[in-house]
């Protein structure tokens, strides 16, 4: 109880609300440093995916690569890359970077992959170029499938973004090394619990966007051929 109390008064202390090292600035540094890698993974997860699912080319190779990589320790790639970028946040935006590749390039060459295959000939015989099925069967089928995995990135990059204090960058693991630092319990306590917080936001919003954004007819029952055909006001011609 004491430690409660002790926590509600740190939080609460107008102090801790202001300056360089307040708490909205904490949790907006935080923002940045997982915003940025997970834009620059999708950059160049999505394609990636989009190109190995369609083409199902090095598609064994690349997964086992991407899978590999999960494997890697944060901490480790941070000591990989520090001698060549130094300590700050750009150390801590290419090591998350690395981070959030692998669940998206994952999940998106393997949404592509499981695609239905009547549904591809049926875009085949109806003229689409390669690009036209991936844009208007492949991508809408397989979409819930890649955005669990960029759910999985985002929170794993908002999660492990509390490492980036460790080479003195800045966002909410600044509470967390400093509380370890100075046995500031409550600090320490507030840290964690505004970590979480934000991963919990971030899970929601991205299952938010799978209701929004995915089709019910994906979700609720099996897209078929017949729902390819164009309005009939549309002449029947390669995308």
């Amino acid at each position: 109880m004491e430690l409660l109390s002790e926590t509600l008064a740190w939080f609460t202390d107008p102090q801790h609300w202001q300056g360089s090292n307040g708490i909205p600035l904490r949790v907006l540094q935080h923002i940045y440093l997982s915003t940025v890698p997970l834009l620059a993974g999708l950059a160049v997860a999505l394609p990636l995916g989009l190109a190995i699912g369609h083409t199902r080319r090095f598609e064994t190779i690349v997964v086992a690569i991407a899978n590999l990589g999960r494997a890697v320790p944060s901490l480790a790639l941070l000591l990989i890359f520090l001698p060549f970028v130094g300590i700050g946040d750009p150390l801590i935006i290419i090591a998350l970077t690395l981070l959030s590749i692998p669940p998206i390039l994952v999940n998106t060459a393997v949404g592509i992959r499981e695609v239905d295959g009547e549904l591809v000939q049926a875009g085949r015989g109806m003229g689409m170029s390669e690009l036209g099925l991936i844009r208007r069967v492949e991508f809408p089928v397989a979409l819930p499938v890649i955005i669990a995995g960029m759910r999985v990135a985002a929170v794993q990059v908002v999660a492990t973004a509390t490492l980036g204090a460790v080479v003195a960058g800045g966002g909410l693991g600044r509470y967390l090394v400093d509380g370890f630092a100075l046995q500031d319990h409550p600090r320490l306590v507030v840290g964690a619990v505004l970590v979480a917080l934000l991963a919990i936001l971030t899970e929601r919003a991205f299952a938010f966007m799978d209701s929004r954004f995915v089709s019910p007819g994906i979700t609720g029952r099996h897209l078929t051929p017949a729902d390819l055909a164009p309005p009939s006001n549309q002449p029947l011609i390669p995308t």
